[in-house]
């Protein structure tokens, strides 16, 4: 019998969409989050392992962009060490450790889509602390695989769809911004294509996103359109917005060496069409 998954992070939003795609799959998994496990602390790290682990799937992380810029060292500490942490005790019990990096550790001045050795180059606080822990994992010694992906969404848990599924509900006009382009991402697609990409033994670094690309902007007259909702949605600048972390402008990452294992990666407008079908009440 395979031994089985050991999902780190499993209370978040894209631990959930792990946890619910394991279930459906009838693979074995156990799942541990705070505060009943602090991955940033070895003793804590170290018990997991007098048992077989199939694959370690670390989904914990600190995904508050903003809150970085006035917190660095929060960030670090669980985006830069913690997995570090994790990292070591798989090299050691030659475990792979499959990990979430972000379009965040890219400068997002480029004009064609990011490829998977392209340099780091964060802008932030946040960023800086993602690319923190895929150089510890890269340095740890474990076999790894290290997925990036990008405007990660669910029909739960705190994301953009679910905020502007609410601004348009409750406001009759709202500005977003049409000067940042990227690649939406829902989780539950996230999950099922890193589950396909770790049964065919892939390692390395990979992009997983939806499909397409397009503008928050683009992104939100979509929702606006499948909630049919009335407000008006307007395009505005990132400087009319202020907000204290800097955002990449241009942060599409390239799909291409996914899809020759995987195939084409689903669109992002079909597959924001299924998460608006579960959206959970807001």
């Amino acid at each position: 019998m395979t031994a089985p998954i050991l999902l780190l992070g499993d209370r978040g939003m894209l631990g959930r969409a792990f946890r619910e795609l394991l279930a459906a799959r009838r693979r074995p998994f156990k799942g541990f989050d705070l505060p009943d496990l602090d991955i940033a602390k070895p003793e804590q790290i170290a018990p997991l392992f007098q048992k077989p682990w199939s694959a370690v799937v670390n989904c914990a992380a600190y995904t508050n962009v903003d809150g970085a810029e006035a917190d660095e060292a929060a960030a670090l500490h669980a985006n830069g060490i913690a997995p570090g942490i994790v990292a070591a005790a798989c090299a050691r019990a030659r475990v792979p450790l499959i990990h979430f990096s972000t379009d965040y550790v890219f400068a997002g001045n480029a004009s064609a889509p990011y490829v998977v050795d392209a340099p780091l180059q964060p802008l932030g606080a946040y960023g800086r602390s993602k690319a923190a822990g895929e150089v510890a994992i890269r340095q740890s010694g474990a076999e790894f695989l290290v997925v990036r992906t990008s405007w990660l969404y669910a029909p739960w848990g705190n994301n953009f769809v679910r905020t502007m599924a609410r601004l348009t509900r409750d406001k009759p006009e709202i500005k977003v911004v049409d000067d940042q382009r990227g690649r939406p991402t829902s989780a539950q697609h996230l999950a099922g294509a890193t589950l396909a990409l770790v049964d065919r033994g892939t390692r390395g670094t990979l992009h997983v996103t939806d499909g397409g690309e397009c503008t928050w902007y683009e992104f939100t007259v979509e929702i606006a359109r499948l909630l049919a909702r009335s407000a008006i949605v307007r395009p505005c600048t990132t400087a009319e917005i202020s907000r204290p972390a800097p955002r990449p402008a241009y942060s599409v990452l390239d799909l291409a060496p996914t899809e020759a294992i995987l195939g084409p990666m689903p669109n992002w407008r079909a597959n924001l069409a299924n998460v608006i079908a579960q959206l959970e009440p807001l």
